[in-house]
């Protein structure tokens, strides 16, 4: 198994940015956040881990 690496800025950022849309969509009535919330927080998830995992993501 390899060893774990940090993953890009970019990949970094855009996984947060999808987990705070999925967070914000539970507790706030946003319709289109509040419809994907799970989603959004699945993808923002599955980003950092690909980006740890993954040495050029």
């Amino acid at each position: 198994m390899k060893n774990p690496s940090a993953p890009k800025k970019i990949t970094w950022i855009i996984g947060l940015i999808c987990g705070i849309l999925g967070i914000i969509g539970h507790f706030a009535d946003v319709k289109v956040l509040t419809e994907h919330n799970y989603t959004l927080l699945l993808i923002g998830f599955i980003v950092l881990a690909a980006g740890t995992t993954l040495k050029e993501v």
